[in-house]
């Protein structure tokens, strides 16, 4: 708040034209004239992103009147501390002292950490941890276990139960999922300087997002805590005027600006806004949002379940109704003067947001935010589906059941649980390829210096470990060469010459001619 009053202050007095003015025979040097005061500041409020055009030349010379009274302008007698500023003639002057207020000393904390919860607390307190990342130090025969069935075996496993989870727990969860959510989108490094999580009750949350009907307006538990019926009735007239259901007594002349004021006056004795006085400071930083408005619905979408749930209901209800009423061409004109959008901006803004101390900005920072409300009301006031998805995926999955391989946990020393931090992309792909691959090198070599298996079964391995881990198993054996060297052939001892296949073979007894002297 302070941050928005002083960049207001800054934009005026570096776009507030100076010059000579006279008043009763006399000149004065380096002044303004109210009536240009007005018209400059309302072309400033007009062009910010955090206030924009809708605000009113009324409601300009209401924050002049602030300015008066806080210093940050004073007459050319150099009087000011009074709300006495009007639309007029007057000479003003910019005061020779600073007018920016000083910024609140932010508490001496590092980056704040929105926690989970501890499931060996009995009682779910205010206070969570991070989720722990349970990390495994394996060694090579825990990856044989845990890949055995790449190569061929299947190893003993059990079924391992998580420890139930209580309403407690879950409604911790989305508490805590929650606001680490509201958090990132909002970009703040902790949420101490817009909220106290303290005060934020994990219940209603969970009542939001679940006790709902068919048009995603909630449902109260105690009854007590609805609007009366006259005034639903009311609200139910206008918003779909002409066709007033409910009422059957005929109208009049003026009929629709006295039911109009009669919820005017039931919203305005309010002693508490709907967006109430603790999230104050949270739906005013969505202002600087605006300019990305998916950004800004979504944090308004979380902001909005953190309300009670009586408060969220008849926010649903006022903002619908408001809505309709600025698009009801058929509806009259609910004011002479002005337009019925900005009339029922102005009227009902401060029954919606304003905080408990007296801020200056108050008016202005309520009617830019109900504005984007309507508009966008039909988003804001629903469940945001994906961060629901989320938290039910998170919650089954601390209840699934898992499988835990025999001797692949109980051998390891598990060191004290680590928490998630965010690295490069380069560390992450370093990590992921030699987090992996390591161990798996490991397996693969003791399958090769296994000396108690066949080796016929040993290739029979080493096979379906390169099918299933080609990588590692070309890194073992980066040529055909390198893995015939595991398999050695054994040289083939020819048979001894035998002498006598050297000599001719035998020949038959072939009987010759003889000579007769």
């Amino acid at each position: 708040m302070v941050k928005k009053w002083n960049e207001i202050i800054e934009l005026f007095r570096a776009g507030m034209p100076l010059r000579k003015h006279r008043c009763r025979f006399k000149s004065y040097e380096r002044c303004f004239k109210a009536s240009e005061a007005v018209d400059c500041l309302h072309e400033l409020l007009g062009s910010n992103q955090n206030f924009g055009p809708e605000v009113t030349r009324d409601q300009t010379v209401k924050l002049l009147k602030k300015f008066l009274k806080n210093h940050v302008i004073e007459d050319i007698k150099g009087r000011w501390g009074k709300e006495d500023f009007e639309d007029d003639g007057h000479l003003y002057r910019f005061p020779p002292s600073s007018p920016l207020k000083s910024y609140p000393k932010k508490p001496s904390c590092g980056k704040e950490v929105i926690k989970f919860p501890d499931w060996n607390e009995p009682k779910a307190g205010p206070s969570q941890e991070h989720i722990p990342v349970k990390s495994v130090t394996m060694n090579s025969e825990m990856w044989y276990k845990r890949h055995s069935i790449a190569i061929g075996e299947v190893p003993a496993c059990k079924l391992v139960f998580r420890r139930e989870l209580t309403q407690t727990n879950i409604e911790e969860i989305w508490k805590s999922m929650t606001l680490s959510r509201l958090q990132k989108v909002l970009g703040l490094d902790s949420l101490d300087e817009v909220l106290d999580t303290k005060l934020v009750n994990s219940k209603h949350i969970v009542q939001n997002v679940y006790n709902v009907n068919k048009q995603g307006i909630v449902t109260l538990e105690d009854k007590s805590k609805e609007l009366p019926h006259w005034i639903l009735s009311a609200m139910k007239c206008l918003a779909n005027w002409p066709s007033c259901s409910d009422l059957k007594q005929p109208t009049y002349s003026g009929f629709e600006r006295d039911v109009f004021k009669t919820i005017v006056d039931y919203f305005g004795q309010m002693k508490e806004p709907l967006l109430t006085f603790h999230f104050f400071d949270i739906f005013v930083s969505v202002l600087g949002l605006l300019q990305k408005p998916s950004k800004a619905v979504e944090a308004l979408q979380i902001s909005c379940l953190l309300l009670p749930p009586e408060n969220r209901k008849r926010l649903q209800l006022l903002v619908r109704m408001m809505a309709r009423i600025s698009l009801n061409q058929d509806l009259p004109p609910l004011s002479e003067s002005m337009r019925t959008r900005t009339l029922i901006v102005q009227v009902f803004s401060r029954c919606i947001l304003c905080s408990k101390d007296e801020i200056d900005l108050d008016e202005l920072l309520a009617a830019k935010l109900v504005s984007f409300l309507m508009d966008n009301y039909q988003e804001i006031l629903s469940v945001p589906s994906a961060l629901k998805s989320s938290i039910e995926d998170h919650v089954v999955h601390l209840q699934r059941v898992q499988i835990k391989y025999a001797g692949a946990d109980s051998d390891a020393t598990l060191p004290p649980p680590s928490f998630c931090h965010q690295i490069t992309t380069g560390e992450f792909e370093y990590q992921r390829a030699t987090g992996s691959q390591e161990p798996l090198a490991a397996l693969l070599e003791e399958i090769v210096m296994n000396k108690e298996i066949s080796v016929k079964d040993k290739k029979k391995k080493l096979k379906q470990f390169q099918k299933s881990y080609p990588e590692v198993y070309r890194v073992r054996f980066p040529s055909p060469e390198t893995e015939a060297m595991l398999f050695p052939e054994k040289t083939k001892q020819k048979p001894p010459i035998l002498m006598w296949a050297l000599k001719k073979p035998f020949q038959p007894f072939h009987r010759t001619r003889s000579f007769r002297m």
